[in-house]
């Protein structure tokens, strides 16, 4: 059986163009450095699982030729359409795999958060990761298994995110869920976040 896949999706580092909630109030400047480390470190967290190809989905599409990247990275174009269309998108591309789709600014992540969340996928159709805010941090699919209407209807960056995801699924799916994580999008979350010991 052919390795999982972990696809990492991510904006190229570019000042003003990530974390903008977060750049409103502690400026582009220091949100770019707070995204550029926390992206670096994702990327060698799930480096260190011992199975499983690591793909960064980038935007914008024209990222894939910049060397903004590790040496040796494989890349993909995330294209276009909303943040679903785009995560569907590269979720079926690797039909043929169990695959996650991760955000690469997720602070807390630790390879065994990675392990366990591959474990469950094993076992339902569809997985989530869910965030502190009621979003998500992860998303995976079993091998087989399409993304359709998996994001139909979906509140990004809402309360519900995680909930408007959950509806749209197919009765008979079964759902698996992994750790609870915090992301970092605004100014109270980075707060928490740079106060932990």
């Amino acid at each position: 059986m052919r390795p999982p896949v972990i696809i990492i999706f991510c904006r190229a580092p570019r000042i003003g163009t990530v974390k903008t909630r977060l750049a409103r109030d502690i400026g582009a400047a220091q949100a770019l450095r707070f995204y550029r480390a926390t992206l670096e470190a994702t990327i060698r967290t799930v480096g260190h699982l011992p199975q499983g190809e690591i793909v960064l989905c980038v935007t914008p599409d024209s990222a894939v030729r910049a060397p903004d990247w590790p040496a040796g990275s494989r890349l993909i174009a995330q294209g276009g359409g909303d943040l679903g269309q785009r995560m569907a998108r590269a979720l079926d591309r690797f039909r043929d795999r169990d695959r996650i789709l991760i955000g690469g600014d997720i602070p807390d992540i630790r390879p065994y958060h990675l392990r366990q969340a591959l474990a469950v996928v094993r076992r339902h159709q569809v997985t989530f990761g869910p965030a502190t805010d009621g979003g998500f941090w992860l998303v995976g699919l079993r091998r087989g298994i399409r993304s359709v209407g998996l994001f139909r209807d979906v509140r990004w960056s809402h309360p519900e995110t995680l909930a408007d995801s959950l509806l749209g699924l197919p009765g008979a799916w079964r759902v698996g869920m992994a750790s609870r994580l915090n992301d970092v999008d605004d100014l109270g979350d980075y707060r928490r976040q740079m106060n932990r010991p």
